[in-house]
């Protein structure tokens, strides 16, 4: 077998050592013609009706080639939790389960 044909793999190594970390319950996503914007945000309420006002503290900027990875990563991920632990609701209030009065 001639060594032409044989194909290199690329490890990639990540330091996340210094890395900032974060907790969200809200994201926001846009878009340029060029470039994919994902704001992240906490959401103190997420109960609360009418106006919020939620200040973003991470703001991530990608290009759509990186967006197209992340979002099949996420989507395996998501898919794999799933299959393990039952479907994700999203609606907020379905989540919630209210006591059940006790009968005296």
């Amino acid at each position: 077998m001639s060594g032409e044909n044989q194909e290199v793999q690329t490890e990639m190594v990540v330091n996340d050592k210094g890395a900032d970390t974060g907790y969200s319950n809200f994201a926001r996503v846009t878009a340029t013609p060029e470039e994919v914007i994902v704001d992240f945000a906490l959401n103190p309420n997420p109960f609360a009706t009418g106006r919020q006002e939620i200040t973003v503290h991470q703001r991530l900027i990608m290009n759509f080639y990186t967006a197209k990875r992340l979002w099949s990563a996420l989507g395996m991920t998501l898919q794999r939790h799933e299959n393990t632990f039952g479907a994700i609701e999203l609606d907020v209030r379905r989540r919630v389960t209210l006591p059940i009065p006790e009968n005296k």
